[in-house]
């Protein structure tokens, strides 16, 4: 750091220091992100942050309400356009102003070649300067929840990009990195001050953001902390503030200790299971010439070979709600009466798995991470015990998410565990993103075992361009019907929240697990 760039810094926080205590929060996490690039993953964690740095055209607020950010205003002219005034006078950390151009460029950066983010724009066709201080968004068929979606896509400095040969994302398939990976600049209330990946990322609040950081924090330290005893003991010898997540086993010690407390809700995340539906033979299978999995038999026999129950119970101690559906409560579309899972039946699977043709199970390979999701790596374990009673033979491959997640998103996977929050808190995210015949613009993104039935594209295309509620709602539900009717994936459950934190700290619980620096306080 150069001695001019240091004194800016300085004065920033003793500015800050003059009108807030200048306080330090410091966070243990059971994972990192992966990159600082904002388009690099789509991933909640990654993007919670990153989202402290960067920001998009719009927002959520405490109650996940969408509101205004680097757009003032928006509003749809054309039943296939949306217009966004831009806010003034912003400006990206190294001082440069924010401009309708660099909207553009990030609109094109996040729907570009390595971008994990085109599920948000593949019916974008076109976006356009109107003046310097407004741009539209013109889609492809009617878009009326297109705000919704914008609020992930965060907004990057083109001449930043330019200056640092940022231009394309990281890609995390390819292990390409460049600048964007390890350095920022955005225009979000916290700048990155220093980047350690798997090691430490500190954070400096911003002294000339736009608008207002409700707490009081000026430094954040965020700290990977993978084993659960660690993390724990961190917390309650005070090394660090908060933890996330709290080992389900140790919630009572936590709140027993006078020191922290354990913070806990409802996850809008469902954890879920997915198979390789596409290719003509499994990559990671003793069965050879055929694809076990492109027969619907065979996927229920799975489904129904999982005591999702003893799960919940045993695995989860019950910090979990079993599910049928790829969404959850909180989720708009969702239907409570379509929530009835297929019944836990090892005979009827055995049989299933004997009518398709594996009288004997067969040996398949599963990819799970194991420092991502509530218990996760447990889950997996439980989930190849359940398989070995109907004869599956599952050879579970456990890792670090830094691993799994380049591996499962280049497809490189036969059988796989994965959670999806909805960024939009609407059924038509996952049903584009989860559930969508794949093709190359982002259409079926995250559907990485290719399930495709092209009644439910039709569906999700009307879905996307229905404003009368209560057709769209029977929309949603007749695609959700159809996709459990082919087994499309296994949903599991969603996950709870359990944060734990400093009796000195205060800091905001989302339902969407992201922890925004600029509502955290320390007393």
């Amino acid at each position: 750091m150069n001695f001019k760039h240091s004194l800016i810094t300085s004065i920033a926080l003793a500015a800050i220091a003059g009108t807030a205590v200048a306080q330090t929060v410091r966070i243990g996490n059971q994972g990192d992100a992966l990159s600082m690039d904002p388009h690099s993953l789509n991933e909640s964690l990654q993007l919670s942050v990153t989202g402290n740095v960067y920001e998009g055209l719009v927002a959520r607020d405490k109650d996940l309400r969408l509101v205004p950010a680097l757009a003032t205003s928006w509003k749809q002219t054309s039943p296939t356009v949306w217009r966004f005034e831009l806010r003034k006078g912003v400006k990206f950390h190294d001082g440069k102003p924010f401009t309708a151009d660099d909207v553009l460029f990030s609109f094109a950066r996040a729907a570009g070649e390595g971008s994990d983010m085109q599920s948000y724009t593949n019916d974008f066709k076109q976006v356009r300067k109107v003046g310097d201080s407004a741009i539209e968004i013109e889609t492809k068929t009617p878009f009326p929840i297109l705000p919704d979606l914008l609020a992930l896509v965060y907004i990057m400095s083109k001449p930043w990009a330019e200056e640092n040969q940022a231009t394309r994302p990281v890609d995390r398939r390819k292990g390409i990195e460049n600048a964007a990976s390890f350095r920022s600049n955005g225009t979000g209330p916290y700048r990155l001050r220093e980047r350690q990946p798997n090691v430490k990322t500190s954070f400096v609040r911003n002294g000339s953001y736009w608008g207002k950081i409700e707490g009081n924090v000026v430094n954040v330290e965020y700290t990977p902390i993978g084993n659960d005893a660690t993390r724990v003991a961190a917390l309650l010898s005070g090394q660090v503030d908060v933890i996330e997540p709290v080992p389900l086993q140790d919630v009572a010690r936590i709140n027993a200790s006078g020191k922290s407390k354990v913070l806990q809700g409802p996850e809008l995340r469902t954890i879920f299971l997915g198979m390789d539906q596409k290719r003509d033979e499994l990559l990671y299978s003793n069965v050879k010439g055929k694809n076990p999995f492109k027969d619907k038999r065979v996927r229920q026999a799975f489904y129904q070979a999982i005591d999702i129950n003893t799960i919940q119970r045993v695995v989860m101690r019950g910090a979990s709600k079993p599910t049928a559906l790829m969404v959850g409560p909180g989720i708009n579309g969702f239907d409570a009466a379509m929530n009835t899972r297929l019944p836990y039946d090892p005979d009827a699977a055995r049989k299933l798995l004997a009518d398709a043709g594996y009288p004997n199970g067969f040996e398949v390979g599963m990819n799970c991470p194991n420092d991502r999701y509530v218990n996760d790596g447990d889950i997996c374990q439980a989930v190849a015990a359940n398989l070995a009673k109907i004869g599956v033979k599952v050879n579970l491959q456990a890792e670090t998410k830094g691993t799994y997640f380049p591996k499962i998103l280049k497809r490189d996977t036969s059988f796989y565990l994965l959670g999806w929050t909805p960024g939009t808190y609407d059924s038509h995210n996952a049903l584009n993103a989860l559930m969508r015949c794949v093709d190359d613009k982002g259409s079926g993104q995250f559907n990485l075992g290719s399930y495709c039935n092209p009644k439910v594209d039709e569906l999700t295309l009307k879905i996307q361009s229905e404003t009368d509620k209560p057709k769209r709602d029977a929309m949603i539900k007749e695609a959700f019907k159809l996709h459990a009717d082919d087994v499309g994936h296994l949903p599991l459950h969603q996950q709870a929240l359990a944060w734990g934190v400093a009796s000195n700290v205060q800091l905001v619980q989302l339902a969407d697990n992201f922890m925004p620096f600029r509502f955290m306080s320390v007393k």
